[in-house]
């Protein structure tokens, strides 16, 4: 059996080059000469009516005149040309093709995909440099220069910065294991391609270069599922675009899926560098070693102005620091235990020459014991005399620099990717909802009813509470005598502010009065607010006057929290100042849970998005991560909430108040979150033979402690079966992969028991892991070895089967062993198709999706 269209595409057997030329100008000529020099050991299949050899290969005039079927093809032909041959190529059955034209309008983009969808033909581009597999001597590019073997991938969506990298890479013998150019992705993208190459096992690194996101879902999951088994760098252009998506955002999604970012070239020719030598980060306390004051100076500038921790201070032996005196700094540290990672400075020197130095430093590091434990990164300063020390670090697999700004930036990165890492993997702290859904619900629908599209601070007040947020009282007046004795009632002071659907932005007419103590004060202010009005906008509505009691802000910060839909990612929530562009304030995507919202605070914090003067009740980051995560369940559950902006919030110690508010509603259908939520919808109840209620729910992130006890009360036998290990006590780590999934491709639903003596526990889990085009779905179930018996078994298959099949899976599978005769029975009962190996000691179960069986 052929392997799929991405195989092919990325693994080869043979390629075609249609469009083929003896003109070395020709791109046709440029891709078969790449080919024949990588020495790709396949057929290479140059199509072309007017050669009958293309460099010296025998050639064919036209697709079907091929003797095979290749799995490859490059269309090197002029764009005009492109559709009739890739619907050509699709009728052969190629497997996939790189389509190097440019020129492509939206209409033949789309019949692009419509041929591809219904040949079964993947296609890289149009516009696309080519991609270079070096491991399998591929160069299908037009690219003027090759690529060494490495174990560092990279993806980029531009041609430019492509040939660019492969230039740098060249100079510094930095190999690749693919290099892909996407150009305009109408059919492979992003997410694609990190699912194969998180998957490779040449590829250590993922590096990615892109300025747009197709489709945000796909390209969240695909990216948090690669970011947990490899790093994943990304430069992103256009952080000061006023179009599409702010950057604030993008810096959000490549944060939440566990990326890293890096802000320009420079960066990413030294995350290059660490990545193709580098092993994973020991730790995070630097030490520094170097014969110069200066230099050692400005790498502790770049480590401090970048939050990274000094292990000691720099060790500065001296200008005229010998190579005995560099070791024997060198193997102080490798003795000690201050330090987890080593940059050792060099500038040139006569009593230390740059290449005899660099010789002895890397048999000290192979031959001292303790040396594995470090990370160990180099600067050789300079240019002409440091060039042959750096070339033997980079032979010896050590990280190399030209300036210890570079290097410490290069360390960084990997200090912050792993930051990012265990941010991703805490557990989040269990808290009991706050939101009202049936009162949240009501007020929504009759809003809805009553053509309230947009709601001021008086009328989301009561939604705002039902979400268990704390708002001021607030008072409709239509004049000023009416405000007057408002204000008498309320007692002073108080602010007064326009209230006019015409009028989004109160501001624009000075429509917020503050700090009114008097009578006198509240009727000027509001004769002032209704003449500015008439008079710059005779045409507008006005829906009278708010007067609201002044909160005290003595010692408060006010903030900005916003919720608006962005063009790409969908819903975001952003967290600034008051007054605050939101193109300036911390982003996250929802759904956030408890820990999320935290670290939002915190970066907005770090970023200085939000200042804590140090006042006398400096910011409760857990009370305002409360109301993020608050806002977060609001939105989930009722999306067609499009906009929310409490503007300001104060924030005083534990207590958050809403001073001012909008929501919009929209009634169309909303955009999806780029982030899958909570499936509320697959709940349902269950009971087991005994007559004990459980609930059957996907499993949620705050289940971490509840299911390290369900595992423990899992006996070794049966652990042995579901793990086909020896299995010990679970660490955070492997329990946090189990609780924190993607629902987009992964599902485990838990029975958690609704009554004594079971309250509150996982008493069983079934799990299944979906292959990204969701043709398979690999599952497994455990059931708490003193419940079985219990029904519990028959009860959670059942339930992954429906699922499944709602899912549009297309078939489950699993293994067990012959020995475990409970999972087999089952399995048969349910429906499966069990087959038993007894060389490999394993037993297979399949359970095709495309009949009624299992509903």
């Amino acid at each position: 059996m052929k392997p799929h269209g991405l195989e092919r595409l990325l693994k080869p057997a043979s390629i075609a080059i249609i469009g083929a030329s003896t003109n070395p100008a020709k791109a046709g000529c440029v891709i078969m000469r790449h080919l024949l020099d990588g020495q790709f050991r396949g057929p290479i299949l140059p199509v072309t009516p007017r050669h009958s050899a293309v460099c010296g290969v025998l050639s064919y005039p036209s697709i079907t005149a091929l003797p095979i079927i290749p799995d490859l093809a490059i269309v090197c032909t002029a764009a005009h040309r492109v559709l009739p041959l890739v619907e050509e190529l699709g009728r052969k059955g190629v497997g996939a093709a790189i389509l190097l034209a440019a020129g492509f309008d939206t209409a033949q983009r789309t019949t692009l995909l419509t041929l591809s969808r219904q040949y079964g033909i993947r296609l890289l581009g149009p516009n696309s440099m080519g991609l270079l597999m070096p491991h399998l001597g591929i160069n299908a590019s037009f690219s003027p220069i090759a690529a060494r073997p490495g174990q560092v991938a990279f993806l980029s969506q531009s041609a430019a910065v492509s040939t660019t990298i492969l230039d740098w890479a060249k100079l510094h013998e930095v190999g690749f294991s693919a290099f892909v150019s996407l150009g305009e992705d109408c059919d492979v993208g992003t997410d694609e391609l990190l699912d194969q190459l998180s998957r490779d096992g040449t590829t250590r690194a993922i590096l990615l270069y892109m300025d747009r996101v197709k489709d945000a879902r796909r390209f969240m999951s695909a990216a948090r599922a690669a970011a947990r088994n490899k790093p994943i760098l990304v430069l992103k252009s256009g952080r000061h675009c006023q179009e599409g998506t702010p950057d604030n955002v993008y810096d959000a999604a490549i944060r939440r899926a566990g990326m890293l970012r890096v802000r320009d070239t420079h960066e990413l020719f030294a995350a290059v560098e660490t990545l193709s030598h580098a092993p994973h980060l020991k730790g995070d306390r630097l030490a520094i070693i170097a014969n110069g004051r200066g230099l050692a100076n400005m790498a502790l500038d770049v480590l401090i102005e970048r939050g990274g921790k000094s292990a000691c201070t720099p060790l500065d032996i001296g200008s005229d620091a010998d190579v005995a005196a560099y070791l024997a700094a060198l193997n102080s540290l490798l003795d000690g235990e201050q330090a987890n990672a080593i940059l050792l400075i060099h500038a040139p020197s006569l009593t230390a020459e740059g290449e005899a130095l660099a010789r002895a430093i890397i048999e000290a590091l192979h031959n001292h014991p303790r040396a594995r434990r470090f990370n160990i990164l180099t600067n050789w300063a300079g240019e002409y005399s440091a060039q042959h020390g750096r070339r033997l670090f980079s032979e010896a697999g050590i990280p190399t620099y030209r300036t210890p700004e570079g290097a410490v930036a290069a360390f960084m990165h990997m200090v912050e990717y792993g930051r990012n890492q265990r941010q991703l993997m805490e557990t989040p702290a269990t808290l009991e909802g706050s939101l009202d859904v049936e009162a949240c619900a009501r007020l929504i629908h009759q809003a809805h009813e009553r053509q309230q599209h947009r709601l001021d601070t008086h009328l989301a007040q009561p939604l705002l509470a039902a979400a268990g947020l704390t708002t001021l009282d607030t008072w409709i007046v239509g004049d000023a005598i009416e405000a007057t004795l408002t204000a008498e009632q309320l007692g002073y002071p108080v602010a007064l502010k326009l209230r006019s659907p015409d009028i989004v932005h109160k501001s624009d007419v000075h429509g917020v009065m503050l700090n009114l103590r008097t009578s006198t004060e509240v009727a000027q202010a509001a004769d002032a607010i209704l003449d500015r009005v008439q008079r710059n906008h005779p045409g507008a509505r006005i829906d009278g006057l708010l007067v609201q009691r002044m909160a005290a802000r003595s010692g408060g910060i006010e903030l900005r929290i916003r919720i608006q839909r962005d063009p790409a990612f969908g819903p975001v929530i952003l967290l600034g100042e008051s007054g605050a562009h939101p193109h300036h304030m911390v982003a996250s995507l929802p759904p956030l849970n408890q820990t999320l919202a935290r670290y939002q605070v915190l970066g907005a914090l770090g970023s200085g998005c939000i200042r804590d003067r140090g006042g006398p009740t400096p910011l409760n980051v857990a009370a305002l991560a409360q109301v993020l995560y608050r806002l977060s369940e609001l939105l989930i559950a009722f999306p067609s909430i499009s906009e929310l902006d409490l503007h300001p919030l104060l924030a005083q110690g534990e207590e958050m108040t809403v001073l001012d508010a909008a929501i919009t509603l929209d009634n169309e259908a909303p955009p999806p979150l780029a982030i899958s939520a909570y499936p509320t919808e697959l709940e349902e109840g269950g009971w087991l033979h005994s007559g004990s209620h459980l609930l059957l729910r996907p499993i949620r992130p705050e289940d971490e402690p509840a299911h390290k006890q369900f595992v423990s009360l899992v006996s070794d036998e049966d652990r042995y079966r579901r793990f086909f290990a020896d299995v010990g006590e679970l660490g955070h780590e492997e329990l946090a992969r189990m609780t924190q999934i993607d629902y987009e491709r992964e599902m485990a639903f838990v029975a958690v028991g609704q009554e004594a003596p079971y309250q509150g526990q996982i008493l069983a889990v079934v799990r299944a892991i979906s292959t990204p085009d969701l043709q398979d779905a690999e599952f497994a179930v455990l059931v708490r070895s003193d419940l079985k018996g219990q029904g519990l078994g028959r009860i959670m298959m059942e339930k992954m089967v429906r699922y499944a099949r709602d899912k549009g899976i297309g078939q489950l599978s699993g293994l067990t062993m012959p020995s475990n005769r409970g999972m087999i029975a089952l399995a048969r009962k349910v429906g499966f198709e069990v087959s038993v190996s007894l060389e490999d000691n394993l037993v297979s179960m399949v359970l095709p999706l495309t009949s009624g069986v299992g509903s």
